[in-house]
């Protein structure tokens, strides 16, 4: 499964257990980080880009545990 989601003003194509570099992390490193802003959903077949339809869908990652500012994502 694939999403796009919308974090500091940027677009980010992500995927479960992908790590990716994001700006402008508001987060303490180590916590847990959920994405609300999901634009796209993709499960290979299909793809969801309709609002209503993305209105509940959430993409969950974890701040490192170390200063920086790339995250693990999960799809959720």
């Amino acid at each position: 499964m694939e999403a796009v989601i919308a974090t500091g003003g940027k677009q980010y194509r992500v995927a479960a257990g992908q790590v990716i570099k994001v700006e402008r992390l508001d987060s303490p490193a180590g916590s847990s980080v959920e994405f609300k802003e999901v634009l796209l959903l993709s499960n290979g077949s299909e793809v969801t880009v309709e609002p209503k339809a993305l209105a509940s869908a959430r993409v969950t990652g974890a701040a490192p545990a170390t200063a920086g500012t790339r995250m693990r994502s999960g799809l959720g």
